[in-house]
């Protein structure tokens, strides 16, 4: 365990709380509930966004591909009360401004919780034909919402996030439209560049979007047996363009009512990361996505070992980085390799290499694995091959690990009384039937603070007894408590 990092077993909270402060991913802000977050954190997050940002831009529906825009982020009070549902779901989470100028203002103005309202009343602007549609806008942008217990990266005042909304002719195609984001996008990114599994589905309609006819999610396991929700995908039907008047005149000259989606993910995938993959020794990152993938350390004695070292050190990285590895070496000289070895594991590059006057003239180059802790002596000679290969072995090796824990700690039961057990004593998934009655999943999450996660995609029907009530049920799903 790395000094002063608590240990998981000790105190998960105080645990990803050290290693967000200490591996300089964040900071706290002088306005309470606020972060800083610290440029090692902010890479992180620029990876993810640039991930998530290519992968937007390059797919779309009926023809067209989505693009980046920008809106403001004050929101006339009246824009937010237009949708009922809306307003009541996001008001006590608003923060309002009500003075400007050094005077008051004729109507409030509320800093964006979402925007919805803000874009959309634009979209009646510009939306008028058959010809218009699909509107497939997305932004990245900062989110104002008035949490009351904070925490870094999950839950804060003000954070970053990439909101989609698009508008489509039809019902069919929104459909479509919000299912392509979760399982091509937002999943593929959990998995394939996070490595971290998640399960998919509907959310329950207590626990949907404000406004949305259906909201569907990803869901992600964290090593404290808690889910985090990653990301969300909205199918919002017409119940915003009717408010907002966004209509088309359609191919037979009819005026029709769009039909619209809105989708996001936040910093809180940072979260997720910490949660999911790090240790006591400090932040696990996994290549695809670590700002360093490797970072190479010379090991000396003296000055001229010093110079031979270095410059035996800068011939390796740059043949790394001539193949596309992102590669560092750490030529501070007032700290010694110990220290050096304990701030990158902290900072979670994936691949150390250790490199000393032994090691140039037997030409090898020392191998340290972040999540694994082993080490190799290999030969110098097709090096970058040899780390390309490594890189996606640690890649690899973080999702089946991640994969592994989710299912040892996925539990089935019919019996409420084992339920109630094993959520007090282990937490995790827990999946069992239910009657799709809102009073039986209050009465869980009164009795267990845990919740329906989410109902699976396609899922068969399968005959039962409710959990709770003992009434016939069609479905299983997965209860969790979460953050």
């Amino acid at each position: 365990m790395t000094k002063g990092i608590t240990s998981r077993k000790e105190d998960y909270s105080q645990w990803y709380t050290d290693i967000v402060l200490k591996a300089e991913m964040a900071d706290y802000s002088p306005v309470r509930g606020c972060m800083v977050i610290r440029p090692h954190g902010f890479e992180v997050w620029e990876r993810l966004r640039d991930e998530i940002d290519r992968r937007i831009k390059s797919c779309g529906v009926g023809g067209k591909l989505h693009k980046n825009a920008y809106f403001p982020l004050f929101i006339p009070e009246s824009f937010l009360k237009r949708e009922a549902e809306h307003v009541k779901g996001f008001v006590p989470q608003c923060a309002v401004v009500t003075e400007g100028g050094g005077s008051v203002l004729e109507e409030k103005l509320y800093l964006r919780p979402t925007s919805e309202t803000i874009m959309y009343d634009m979209y009646s602007k510009w939306i008028s034909s058959w010809r218009d549609l699909p509107l497939l806008i997305n932004q990245w942008a900062n989110i104002v919402r008035w949490e009351l217990r904070t925490r870094l990266f999950l839950r804060t005042l003000e954070f970053l996030w990439q909101e989609g909304h698009t508008a489509h002719a039809n019902h069919e195609e929104a459909y479509e439209e919000t299912q392509m984001i979760l399982n091509d996008i937002y999943t593929r990114v959990a998995e394939d560049f996070m490595a971290i599994p998640v399960l998919r589905g509907k959310k329950t309609p207590s626990q949907r979007f404000p406004g949305a006819v259906d909201t569907y999610c990803i869901e992600g396991l964290m090593q404290d047996n808690k889910a985090l929700q990653m990301g969300t995908s909205h199918d919002l039907g017409q119940n915003f363009a009717k408010p907002f008047n966004i209509r088309f005149q359609d191919k037979d000259g009819s005026l029709k009512y769009v039909y619209q989606t809105s989708w996001g993910v936040s910093t809180r995938l940072i979260g997720a990361l910490i949660m999911a993959h790090s240790d006591d020794s400090g932040l696990v990152l996994p290549p695809a996505l670590a700002p360093v993938q490797v970072i190479i350390v010379p090991i000396y004695k003296s000055d001229s070992e010093r110079a031979s070292t270095i410059n035996a050190a800068r011939k390796i990285a740059n043949s790394l980085a001539d193949e596309e590895v992102r590669v560092e070496i750490d030529e501070r000289e007032e700290f010694k390799p110990g220290f050096k070895f304990h701030d990158w594991e902290l900072r979670g590059v994936p691949v150390r290499i250790e490199l000393g006057p032994r090691e140039i003239e037997d030409n090898n180059a020392v191998l340290v694995r972040r999540d694994t802790g082993k080490k190799q002596t290999v030969s110098q000679n097709n090096l970058p091959r040899t780390i390309h290969d490594l890189l996606t072995a640690i890649q690899k090796s973080l999702f089946d690990r991640a994969l592994k824990f989710q299912k040892d700690n996925t539990a089935e039961t019919n019996d409420y009384e084992e339920f109630k057990k094993i959520m007090e004593e282990r937490g995790g998934f827990v999946w069992s039937p239910w009657c799709e009655r809102p009073e039986c999943e209050d009465k869980v999450q009164e009795d267990t603070k845990a919740t329906i996660r989410m109902i699976p995609l396609d899922s068969e029907v399968q005959e039962g007894k409710c959990i709770v009530c003992g009434a016939p049920s069609k479905i299983r799903v997965p209860f969790a408590k979460a953050y």
